[in-house]
């Protein structure tokens, strides 16, 4: 945990200024910048489900979109 005590005369401002110095310095930021979107170890069976759901989905998506029941994205959409 990092502490700052506010020094005699000492403004806000640069209070603020040596606190954000330290935290640079610890490297907190870093560490929870980078396990804020890590993914938990899934195991191989685990990852080939979500991926035969993925695939799935997909293929329905295509198959109502192949019938007009469901609005092409404009991602998808041909640019010709």
């Amino acid at each position: 945990m990092i502490e700052v005590k506010k020094k005699d005369n000492e403004s806000i401002g640069s209070l603020l200024r040596r606190f954000s110095k330290k935290v640079q310095q610890s490297g907190l930021l870093l560490q929870a910048r980078s396990s804020r979107f890590k993914d938990k170890n899934l195991s191989r069976t685990e990852r080939r489900k979500s991926a035969l759901r993925r695939n799935e989905i997909t293929g329905e998506k295509e198959k109502l979109r192949k019938l007009g029941k469901l609005e092409e994205d404009f991602r998808t959409q041909s640019r010709y």
